[in-house]
């Protein structure tokens, strides 16, 4: 059985011309070939203990001061002789500013490569969607990346840093992605809402936020089929159920119709928590869906006439 992200490759490329295929092998390859060039120049920590001598300890390199005597090596404090003052120029000449690595170049380009990839369905991956979650796997940015792509980004290019979140190994600090998460729900795109309530939130968002975004949802007409494990977190979540009713209220209290996906968030609210198989269901009263579904009241039946 194939893993996700091998799934998302093989349908990407089934669907991508022969060239654009050709630069999503190219693409991949250098942005591993990336990660791995930065993880060898990352000393661990490890390393830099034993590369840094001990706090107070004497080391065979020269001075750096003046040194005087016979025999004494020449001090490095000051140089004469000829193109002493080019090296010192070129000393004190800025660094220029690094290029991007090759794997943020192929992000943002996957924008022109795959947009003519055209999904067939709705139920299909958005193509450059997958051509980007798969750069940032195969390069595995650290936090700091990570956070620069999302804030600097636009908005497809954000919706792609949200949709890898679960995908990246090593995952992302849990900080600073959640703090992703809670940006794009503050938002109202909602693309990006739909990408935030994805898997990584579902496993890692407190259940405030959780609740707020189920909430946020529904403000903004995105479906509650965009929210990751829906099922397994709203079950049994009274607080969730109440929120629910009081949206419904309102909504039915201005003449408005209620989302019909609502109902059954609140059916799964009202079930019993996992492991309480024996407790009954909430007893939140109902509420009408819309002023025009809801039933006549019955009729009142007539007094007995009293006897004579």
């Amino acid at each position: 059985m194939l893993t996700p992200l091998a799934s998302l490759r093989t349908g990407l490329e089934l669907r991508l011309a022969a060239e654009a295929r050709a630069w999503l092998h190219r693409a991949l390859a250098e942005a591993a070939d990336d990660r791995h060039r930065r993880d060898a120049d990352t000393p661990s920590a490890a390393t830099r203990r034993t590369a840094s001598p001990p706090s107070g300890a004497r080391t065979g390199a020269p001075s750096t001061g003046s040194v005087s005597g016979p025999g004494s090596a020449p001090s490095t404090g000051s140089v004469s002789g000829p193109g002493s003052a080019s090296r010192t120029a070129a000393a004190s000449r800025p660094r220029s500013v690094s290029r991007l690595p090759r794997w943020e170049v192929h992000f943002a380009r996957a924008g022109r490569t795959c947009r003519g990839a055209a999904a067939d369905s709705t139920d299909v991956p958005d193509p450059v969607d997958a051509a980007r979650v798969l750069i940032l796997h195969a390069a595995a940015p650290g936090t700091q990346e990570l956070t620069r792509l999302y804030r600097h980004g636009t908005g497809d290019e954000r919706r792609a840093v949200l949709l890898a979140l679960p995908h990246l190994d090593p995952p992302p600090e849990p900080a600073a992605a959640l703090g992703l998460v809670e940006d794009a729900l503050r938002t109202n795109d909602t693309r990006l809402i739909a990408a935030a309530l994805g898997p990584y939130a579902a496993a890692h968002l407190d259940a405030h936020q959780w609740r707020h975004g189920v909430l946020k949802c529904l403000f903004t007409g995105v479906p509650l089929t965009a929210p990751a494990g829906l099922a397994h977190r709203a079950s049994g979540d009274e607080e969730l159920a109440r929120m629910l009713e009081d949206y419904a209220r309102e909504r039915t209290a201005a003449g408005r119709s209620v989302p019909e996906d609502l109902d059954r968030a609140l059916r799964l609210a009202r079930l019993a928590a996992p492991g309480e198989t024996g407790k009954p269901a909430s007893s939140h009263p109902s509420y009408p869906s819309h002023p025009s579904r809801s039933a006549p009241a019955p009729p009142t039946p007539p007094r007995p006439s009293p006897e004579p």
